[in-house]
């Protein structure tokens, strides 16, 4: 069993709040870390999947909260009923002040994103992302790639990291390929193939339908554009063009990415503005899958010599890393947040990390593995633009060399992507 490094400060969080909303993509490691979990704790284990407590949530909601009575449970899959919200806040408020950890929730779609949701716990929940597995749980280096992009000084002190290997472009797609869902790290690739077909019909359609009041032929619809969606990976998302593309209505294209956005198997991601820029800056989001295993699979590249040769492979490289910066994220101690930038002078930059302080880095995804001062051009623009807001800009290369960089004022860097693979 790979080692999930959220684990720790889960339970931490149990200790600090009433009720912890664990939430994240269907066998992304969700019951498996709460089982885990639960009998570490000694809560008690219930799942909405068994039909019998199902039933019984859905008939009284408040009568199976109230039953469990000074029991601390694990509830999974909460998200069949929303309606069990009320109950559990009447069960929180009803809980001494000095009471922790009575609810652990687990959820394969993220009901509690909404604010109507989050006001219904004030206070009394906090929400953790559990995704699917890094390449760094894979590879067991513990290194967290967030903090480390926010110390800085790459080169020296506490922060320097030694013998980096140089990592191929063959093993850059095999990373992508593979993915970060833990049922086919170890299976052959006929079989990969296999599960991610069962994923698509029996997951991914299965929850849509149950979160989306659908009318009419939505199959079809969904089958078109999940697909379409694979291959705009790194891409900025115009929902007008998707429409044009595939033959719908835009509004009907916005709200199906929404529900496939709640069910974490796309992540949009907001353009990064400062206060008062909305004419200088674009506002459109760009848009990630949230497993690039998956996206591969959809897009029918069943070989690294596949998806090497393809126009999608920089784009997928780039959501590989994104969603490595997002997981590493959930469980940083510098609490950040992800965008992405693009002017009306169409530079751009793959990722802008939004230190707590307001501060930024600007992160730049490179397959090559040399480094040229030209590579560097759309991080300068993000520097003029973000003034002192701007921390430094790194260059992720393939190569095994931290090589810092001066453009005026500002500071660079260039960092192997080896450092989510290589062991401390």
């Amino acid at each position: 069993m790979f080692p999930r490094y959220l684990e720790s400060l889960l339970e931490e969080l149990l200790h600090e709040f009433r009720v912890l909303y664990v939430t994240g993509p269907r066998q992304s490691g969700k019951t498996t870390l709460a089982r885990l979990i639960a009998t570490r704790t000694g809560m008690e284990y219930l799942t909405l999947d068994d039909p019998a407590i199902l039933a019984s949530a859905l008939s009284d909601p408040h009568g199976l909260i109230r039953s469990l009575a000074a029991r601390k449970v694990v509830l999974d899959e909460f998200q069949y009923v929303p309606g069990l919200i009320p109950a559990i806040k009447e069960a929180s408020d009803n809980q001494r002040s000095d009471e922790r950890g009575k609810f652990l929730l687990t959820g394969s779609a993220d009901i509690f994103r909404s604010a109507k949701a989050q006001e219904a716990l004030p206070g009394h929940m906090a929400r953790l992302e559990l995704l699917p597995l890094s390449v760094s749980e894979m590879s067991g280096q513990p290194r967290n790639l967030v903090d480390f992009l926010s110390a800085g000084d790459y080169s020296a002190g506490e922060n320097r990291v030694e013998a980096i290997a140089p990592v191929s472009r063959e093993q850059l797609a095999a990373l992508v390929m593979h993915g970060g869902y833990p049922e086919v790290q170890d299976k052959s690739p006929r079989a990969k193939q296999i599960w991610f077909k069962s994923y698509i019909e029996g997951r991914l359609y299965k929850d849509f339908e149950s979160l989306y009041a659908a009318r009419g032929d939505y199959h079809s619809k969904i089958q078109a554009l999940v697909p379409y969606l694979a291959g705009l990976c790194g891409n900025l998302l115009k929902y007008a063009n998707v429409g044009n593309d595939l033959g719908l209505d835009d509004r009907v294209v916005k709200a199906y990415i929404e529900i496939l956005d709640l069910m974490f198997i796309v992540r949009r991601v907001p353009s990064w503005l400062k206060s008062h820029s909305k004419r200088e800056a674009s506002q459109m989001p760009k848009l990630h899958f949230v497993d690039t295993g998956l996206a591969c699979y959809l897009l029918g590249l069943r070989t690294e010599e596949q998806l090497l040769g393809s126009q999608y492979y920089g784009g997928l490289l780039e959501s590989l890393m994104f969603m490595e910066l997002s997981k590493h994220a959930a469980w940083a101690q510098e609490q950040a947040d992800l965008y992405h930038f693009r002017d009306n002078r169409k530079n751009e930059v793959d990722m802008v990390l939004e230190k707590s302080n307001g501060r930024i880095i600007g992160i730049e995804i490179k397959a090559s593995s040399s480094v040229k001062i030209q590579d560097f051009n759309g991080l300068v623009k993000l520097a003029e633009f973000a003034g002192d807001r701007f921390e430094r800009g790194v260059l992720f290369y393939s190569g095994n060399a931290i090589l810092p960089f001066k453009i005026g004022d500002a500071n660079f860097h260039a960092l192997p992507i080896g450092l989510i693979t290589c062991r401390v």
